[in-house]
């Protein structure tokens, strides 16, 4: 009897060669170009697909099963935090804020890099990178769901979290965000990479996770923490294709560098205009403080770049032309984007305050440059106006710059008495900017950014009949913002009042016993 022969289990190169270089093919009843036709729209020139792949070369079988391990391991844990009545463990109800604000702007964003990375799977011709950002453009879906999921136990019982997508879409202080995913939406398909899986992936997002999930632990939130440390497993892997793709797009031509280079300078400027939310979720909205966010910027953003950029140096590609100023926020970005969402309390949808004395003292440790001399002061006269009854409103509407939409809050590199503005004039109209890094991106692309609809001048527009305020407070209410108990300050809210009813935060006070 003829012994039977078994076929050979494909080791991990093998199913990784087949699922992709073994079906690339050209088309013939089709040309290449109709079938992908956004693959020459960016000038980028590609000689050999064959030379990119995966650094990790995952297969859809291992990332399926991958995937639902972690699941299994997640929902048990957001299951128990849930019957365990987790929600009244946390350290303080003002934690539930940073929660709120997650949830309000980067869960919806993390569903349009979903969006847009799928586009770019359609669209690149490449098989191997197709794959990878398919793969991808899953991940993001899975990612703003966790968020979803790990939130819902609060939206029971907090208020500030029940129109969350729609606030993303239409809120004025959220339109930082939903400008950067429309943007990354309608750029080509070798963009699109760039700009989410190198630009916000490999150079910023370890700022956004990593800190937020030590400090969800350090304030008893062990919903967000599995669900943080689920999507960073998968961030690891985002970051090494990004830089795994540009290195591809520099190596395949010489005449690609200069396009990779103002993409590099563009995307990381967008990413880094989304930082003030994570700076100040940080710094001020967490009530048990891990480290501050310079610390993780340095740790986080600072050496990894450096030593990032040192080794894509010999392919032609330098530092971000915005590194130097990002560098030097840092001892200012949290501070300015606290006092702004203080100010305009009324018109978000969430709960602001001003620091205990405690607090500021850390906060003076952690910035002895600059805390001190230009911010202290501010809180403790906001601090006294509350006292006294006379609780600090911005009256006003924010001006917000043409590129990033962020209210004009930002001081001049190197010098805080000024605000930094600029303004461009273009067909015979102007435009003004937060910064010379969102004037360039403007002047590289003025027909694109000329489109963008800027929320203090939409709501001005449609409350023409309105003072500014009542402008303001219509639009947000006008969303379905309660506003009083959505917003406005924290200490007698509703949340503030409810969770000291429910006795909240005594397993935090026992542990620390």
């Amino acid at each position: 009897m003829d012994k039977r022969v078994e076929k050979k289990k494909l080791d991990l190169s093998s199913r990784y060669q087949a699922l992709t270089q073994d079906l690339q093919w050209d088309t013939s009843y089709q040309s290449m170009d109709k079938v992908f036709p956004y693959a020459r729209y960016e000038g980028i020139r590609i000689n050999d697909w064959s030379q990119w792949q995966d650094p990790f070369k995952m297969t859809l079988d291992v990332w399926w099963r991958q995937q639902s391990e972690k699941d299994r391991r997640l929902y048990a844990v957001l299951d128990a935090f849930a019957q365990n009545n987790g929600q009244i463990g946390v350290s303080d109800a003002r934690y539930v804020n940073a929660v709120k604000l997650v949830l309000q702007a980067f869960a919806p964003m993390k569903y349009a890099l979903h969006r847009s990375l799928a586009h770019s799977a359609r669209n690149l011709p490449g098989d191997a990178a197709r794959i990878a950002a398919q793969i991808q453009a899953t991940e993001q879906l899975r990612h703003s769901q966790l968020t979803v999921h790990a939130a819902s136990v609060y939206n029971k019982y907090f208020n500030g979290m029940h129109a969350a997508p729609r606030w993303h879409e239409q809120a004025w202080y959220l339109a930082p965000v939903k400008s950067f995913a429309d943007d990354i939406a309608s750029a080509g398909p070798f963009e699109l990479m760039v700009a989410i899986s190198f630009g916000f992936e490999t150079l910023l997002s370890d700022t956004l996770y990593v800190p937020f999930m030590s400090a969800a632990a350090h304030n008893g939130d062990l919903s967000m923490v599995p669900a943080g440390f689920s999507s960073q497993s998968d961030v690891t892997r985002h970051k090494q294709a990004g830089t795994a793709m540009v290195k591809f797009l520099l190596q395949q031509d010489s005449l690609n560098i200069a396009t990779v280079q103002r993409w590099v300078d563009k995307w990381f400027w967008r990413s880094f205009r989304l930082m003030p939310l994570v700076a100040m979720l940080q710094d001020y909205m967490v009530p048990k403080r891990v480290g501050s966010w310079k610390e993780s910027w340095n740790t986080f953003v600072e050496a990894p770049i450096n030593a990032l950029f040192a080794e894509l140096a010999p392919y032609g590609l330098k530092k971000p032309a915005g590194w130097q100023a990002a560098c030097a926020a840092k001892d200012h970005l949290s501070h300015q984007s606290w006092n702004a969402f203080y100010g305009y309390g009324h018109a978000i949808a969430f709960h602001t305050w001003v620091p205990g004395n405690d607090e500021l003292a850390w906060l003076d440790s952690k910035y002895p440059n600059s805390f001190d001399r230009w911010y202290r002061p501010r809180l403790t006269h906001y601090a006294q106006l509350e006292a006294a009854g006379k609780r600090f409103h911005n009256h006003a509407l924010p001006m917000q710059c043409q590129v990033c939409q962020q209210p004009m809050m930002f001081t001049e590199p190197g010098d805080g008495r000024w605000i930094s503005y600029r303004e461009t004039r273009h067909e015979e109209e102007s435009f003004h900017f937060c910064s010379d890094q969102c004037q360039t991106i403007f002047s590289n692309e003025p027909d694109k950014y000329v489109q963008a609809q800027l929320a203090s001048h939409t709501i001005l527009h449609s409350n023409s009949n309105d003072t500014t305020e009542d402008a303001l407070q219509a639009s947000i209410a006008a969303l379905g913002v309660v506003i009083g108990r959505d917003n406005g300050e924290f200490h007698g809210s509703e949340d503030d009042t409810n969770f000291t009813e429910w006795g909240g935060g005594q397993d935090m006070k026992e542990a620390q016993l």
